[in-house]
């Protein structure tokens, strides 16, 4: 095992290969237009430092595993405290009361931005928590979740611009038509899984967003839809300040709604069959599990929940087009869900607060915030590769003693 000044010179190494690899990048400047280039010498000592930092613990921590002494956050001190703390009676109530108190009362202790930026972080969630089941729960890779997104999102805007019909009407609809189309997707990629089913349910999301560009009757191309009405209170419509808390309280009813749902699916015996296929899917199917009724479940679920995503982000931003619904905002989606940690809803409205939020609350520090996001989260990899807050695995006891008759 390497000690802490052999760990510093490696360490040291990787930090001088790292300037020399973004050097051009991130020393010289050129000006094309005042044909002048600056030399920007201080990014060359941050980049340094940073490769140092990073490798230095990266490393320390491969030893750490390789010699079975790795750190673990449950059994810290400030695990236990926060444990002891939390089952102490009224505690866990007190809380949650609180929490649910500061939720509703943002809107109205907040400006308007923040409270648009907060309703982004929940459609988030939602996304987050429908890819936590085919992730999470199932085991199964979907690069191309933004296409149920869409196609949700699309729903409302093509029937309010051809039909009249109301946010309240598409919400369930916007659902259905996802998961329907979930259902086609699912259809080939019963059999497959791993990359190959990453691989085409990236195509089918590629396929979605080239369709929507050269729809131009149906979705009007690249151009997008405009003047997409924001929902209304018994006909009663809102202006920009009351439409902005009236669309955050909507988006908190459902994250709400949502998580009842997942958590009431995962309690469920289906819920149970897709936590078996992710561990071993031979060994579920040996078992008598249908696993092709249990994969076609998990999509449509999980499309019906983008679905509805879709019909919200289309009311909050009353503006659509393809360019919203690319392969960055599925990879967007699954880091919140790896972030977070893969099974746990808690952990996925965590990671989508941390990378919703952060970035926005970053923009003072433009030229580094994605510098400093890579930084936190290579970090976090490297002491929770198994996300902020890992799924606990659950543990069914049956109580009393057998009896023999």
């Amino acid at each position: 095992m390497m000690n802490r000044v052999e760990i510093l010179k490696k360490s040291a190494i990787n930090a001088v290969i790292g300037i020399l690899l973004t050097f051009p990048i991130t020393v010289i400047k050129v000006n094309t237009i005042d044909q002048e280039i600056t030399w920007r010498w201080y990014m060359m000592g941050l980049v340094g430092a940073v490769v140092l930092i990073i490798s230095f613990f990266w490393i320390r921590q491969q030893e750490r595993q390789n010699s079975g002494s790795t750190f673990k956050f449950n059994e810290s001190k400030l695990g236990l405290k926060y444990h002891s703390i939390m089952s102490k009676p009224g505690v866990t109530k007190s809380v949650l009361g609180s929490a649910v108190l500061l939720i509703v009362l943002i809107p109205f202790i907040t400006t308007p931005y923040t409270t648009s930026i907060i309703t982004s972080a929940l459609i988030y969630i939602i996304l987050g928590l429908g890819l936590n089941i085919v992730v999470g729960l199932g085991g199964l890779l979907n690069l191309g979740y933004a296409a149920f997104f869409g196609v949700g999102a699309y729903t409302y805007a093509i029937l309010n611009m051809n039909f009249g019909v109301g946010f309240w009407l598409a919400l369930p609809l916007g659902g259905i038509a996802s998961a329907l189309f979930g259902a086609i997707v699912g259809l080939p990629v019963l059999r497959l899984k791993g990359d190959y089913l990453a691989i085409v349910t990236l195509g089918f999301g590629e396929m979605t967003r080239i369709f929507t560009e050269n729809s131009d009757k149906l979705t009007r191309g690249a151009s997008g839809i405009a003047n997409i009405p924001k929902p209304t209170f018994f006909g009663h419509a809102f202006g920009y300040f009351g439409s902005t808390r009236y669309i955050y309280l909507i988006a908190v009813a459902l994250v709400i709604i949502i998580i009842f749902i997942v958590w009431r699916m995962e309690n469920s015996r289906v819920g149970r069959s897709w936590v078996a296929m992710r561990e071993d899917d031979i060994a579920c199917e040996s078992m008598g599990i249908d696993l092709t009724q249990s994969k076609m479940t998990l999509f449509i679920i999980s499309s019906a929940i983008a679905g509805v995503a879709g019909v919200l982000f289309a009311a909050k931003n009353t503006f659509i087009n393809p360019q919203s619904f690319t392969v960055w905002e599925s990879i967007m989606i699954l880091c919140i869900v790896v972030l977070g940690g893969k099974g746990s809803v808690r952990g996925v409205i965590l990671g989508a607060l941390i990378l919703i939020l952060l970035p926005e609350y970053l923009r003072a520090f433009q030229q580094y915030r994605m510098l400093i996001f890579g930084f936190l989260l290579i970090v976090m990899m490297v002491f929770r590769p198994g996300g902020i807050i890992q799924n606990v695995r659950k543990i069914y006891k049956i109580e009393g003693e057998p009896t023999n008759e």
